[in-house]
């Protein structure tokens, strides 16, 4: 006891910039090499709902001054869907460096170097040219993949590194002490080949953070300083048991996991990373409270696209910047309209209608009063000007109380009429059109009219009068 006192004396005493007071570092971080898992079983007992258990203990906010997107899409998105071809993945990273800007929002993405197809997108994405989205890899912690790395001459790769008991003692059936060694003997590798390293620490939300992942990233710290490379932290909530509340016990606590990494293991902002999954709904929130609290990276994939219930959508993190940074620092919020396109009509995906930002129906107003205010003032019941950050003006739905003026708005707006051919509800058209819907709801419909249904009486209307809308 007297020499743990001793000790702690002995530690040095230093002002923290942010707050200008002294500090001691009062804890040594050492591995916890436990004989059994710890599963955290009183808050996942699997025969019941997982518990969120509170211990208010708050950390303070945290953002880093610069924040930015990484992108997953050809990596996990790949996981839960037929795989892109070449042209396919080498046309997304086009999209993904004009949505980016000329700043980099969109800072990183990760490829799959396994099969030859793969090889071939990172060789031809790579040939682009551009600075962003970096073209980084994906390797387990093996020595073999690594080789793969070295062959395709990557600056920078990703390892998983996977950090909870569930996958250290049960899935790789190793000990803490084992795992470290071996995780730390590949990130060397990859240093000593000058090779930047990224490590995933799968499933950190049901990891002993300062049994084994603190400790870790300490060890991972001390090799960024000897060879003075990147030794970047992915933080992933593999299973998205992560939670955002404030005095919440970590390691469900995502401002607590983060507050660890920075501040217990002395991860700088810019090499820490969040990867967050969907299974609790709390992907976007979790990840924008990883940005809250000192990631500065937050990993995404198009349209949420991944495992099980997927990632945090790429669009998403998109509009939580701007509405944080107050700007959109450069990125082209329109292509996300055209990458949604592109994935219905040339890939052939089908986007639910009802996610925000890209779905069919994510600016549709279908309550007859809410037409109404929309008729009188789009900015009633739409959330921002749709039409000029995603070329999706508001539309109304069409029912029974839309009148000739609803029906002409929707007409004009889904067809994207320009100005001089415009309908109005003077139109024989539009009063056609509303015959055929007041009979609807005289038959004692009580639903709003579908697009498909306007669609078949608009073409058989346009027909019968002889008129041409596109």
């Amino acid at each position: 006891m007297a020499e743990e006192f001793s000790g702690f004396q002995n530690r040095p005493v230093q002002m923290n910039p942010k707050n200008n007071l002294l500090e001691i570092e009062e804890h040594m971080y050492i591995l916890d090499d436990v004989e059994k898992p710890n599963v955290f079983r009183n808050m996942f007992p699997y025969s019941e709902i997982p518990k969120i258990p509170f211990n208010d203990r708050i950390v303070p906010h945290n953002m880093p001054k610069e924040i930015w997107i990484t992108d997953t899409t050809f990596r996990d998105g790949q996981q839960s869907r037929a795989p892109y071809s070449t042209e396919q993945i080498v046309t997304i990273y086009d999209y993904l460096n004009r949505l980016g800007g000329p700043n980099g929002m969109i800072r990183a993405s990760e490829f799959f170097l396994y099969s030859k197809k793969d090889r071939d997108a990172v060789y031809k994405c790579m040939e682009r040219g551009y600075e962003f989205p970096e073209v980084t890899s994906w390797i387990r912690a093996s020595k073999e993949d690594f080789k793969l790395v070295k062959e395709i001459g990557m600056k920078e790769t990703g390892i998983l590194v996977s950090c909870s008991d569930y996958h250290i003692f049960l899935k790789l059936k190793m000990t803490r002490k084992q795992a470290m060694e071996h995780y730390l003997s590949v990130v060397r590798d990859c240093l000593e080949e000058g090779i930047a390293v990224r490590c995933h620490l799968e499933d950190i939300t049901r990891a002993d953070i300062y049994g084994f992942v603190v400790p870790f990233c300490v060890e991972l710290m001390k090799l960024q300083k000897e060879y003075n490379i990147p030794v970047k932290i992915r933080a992933c909530d593999t299973m998205g048991y992560g939670v955002n509340f404030s005095g919440a016990v970590i390691p469900r606590s995502v401002q607590g996991i983060i507050y660890a990494l920075h501040t217990n293991a002395g991860v700088p902002h810019e090499n820490l990373e969040w990867h967050g999954h969907n299974d609790f709904y709390k992907a976007v929130v979790n990840s924008t409270t990883a940005w809250l609290y000192g990631c500065s990276a937050v990993n995404t994939s198009l349209f949420g696209i991944g495992e099980r219930t997927g990632n945090t959508p790429l669009e998403a993190m998109v509009f939580e910047y701007a509405q944080l940074k107050g700007d959109l620092n450069g990125m082209d919020t329109t292509v996300i309209t055209e990458l949604a396109q592109y994935y219905e009509k040339e890939i052939g995906y089908k986007i639910p209608p009802r996610t925000p930002f890209v779905g069919k129906n994510f600016n549709v107003t279908r309550a007859g009063i809410h037409a109404d205010g929309l008729l009188k003032n789009e900015e009633i019941y739409n959330i921002f000007d749709t039409d000029k950050f995603l070329k999706r003006p508001v539309l109304c739905a069409v029912s029974n109380t839309s009148g000739l003026a609803g029906i002409a708005h929707w007409i004009n707006t889904y067809y994207k009429l320009p100005e001089e051919k415009h309908v109005d509800k003077s139109s024989e058209l539009v009063r056609n059109v509303k015959v055929w819907v007041d009979g609807e709801y005289e038959a004692g419909r009580v639903t709003v009219i579908t697009d498909e249904e306007l669609i078949k009486v608009i073409n058989k209307e346009t027909k019968k009068l002889g008129i041409k809308l596109v």
